[in-house]
């Protein structure tokens, strides 16, 4: 029927359905924020997901961000959409769990390599260094890319693995390692 919103539809409804959340907001920052977390917490998951690759984790990150909005009332402070603040807020959180998760696998690694030995300062400000250039060269890399380098480098996942996961064929993440590869090795080169 014209006129009437399909259903399921986010993206014909989405400044109607922003409009409504904050015109809910002004009258009940409760029932506002509850529009807000019905809108967009499954497709915050999915996105989340996308990044940390386990649903539960992602669940986890979302359901965080959601409560950091609600005690620092966010909403009274955001001049974008909700729909883009919650998005960029769900990424930036992925990737700060991402490089804790990279902290504590490079810690446990380091905790049965030296277990008896104990690192002189210098050599652990050099591993540090080192770990921030590698960290760096890896974000400087398109996301696709960045995806399929921790699937296979840190996830130990197989090349075919990785292409079932992300729907792409062997080739494509073949090329994608490669110029993972490449980056990293300038990187180091360069210091």
């Amino acid at each position: 029927m014209p006129g009437t919103p399909e259903v399921g539809v986010p993206d014909n409804t989405l400044p109607d359905r922003e409009f409504f959340i904050r015109k809910t907001y002004e009258q009940d920052a409760a029932k506002g924020y509850e529009l807000l977390f019905r809108s967009y917490y499954q497709p915050l998951c999915s996105h989340a997901a996308r990044f940390v690759y386990n649903k539960e984790i992602a669940e986890d990150l979302v359901t965080e961000i959601f409560l950091n909005f609600w005690k620092k009332e966010l909403h009274t402070s955001i001049a974008t959409t909700f729909r883009a603040y919650l998005f960029t807020a769900v990424r930036n959180r992925c990737f700060t769990y991402l490089r804790w998760e990279f902290n504590k696998m490079r810690q446990e690694e380091l905790d049965d390599e030296f277990r008896s030995d104990m690192l002189a300062p210098d050599h652990i400000m050099e591993m540090d260094e080192l770990y921030m250039q590698v960290e760096r060269a890896i974000h400087a890399l398109p996301p696709q890319c960045q995806k399929v380098f921790i699937l296979s480098r840190f996830e130990g996942k197989s090349y075919q693995e990785i292409a079932v996961k992300l729907g792409v064929t062997v080739k494509a993440v073949e090329w994608h390692i490669s110029k993972a590869l490449s980056v990293l090795r300038r990187s180091l080169k360069q210091n």
